[in-house]
């Protein structure tokens, strides 16, 4: 999930440095929107699992 994150982030520097300013800015909310999903999905994890089996 943080690789999606990762390639977005670069896509959106590279694209802020060639000019493309409204491609720059979508690939920086796609990527900051998936960081924070995977954000959210880990402590999820991290709560269920310390959970003791029922």
């Amino acid at each position: 999930m943080f690789r999606w994150g990762i390639i977005f982030l670069v896509i959106a520097l590279i694209a802020g440095a060639l000019g493309f300013g409204g491609m720059a800015g979508t690939a920086a909310w796609a990527a900051k929107l998936v960081f924070v999903v995977g954000i959210i999905i880990f402590i999820v994890s991290l709560i269920m699992g310390r959970r003791g089996a029922p």
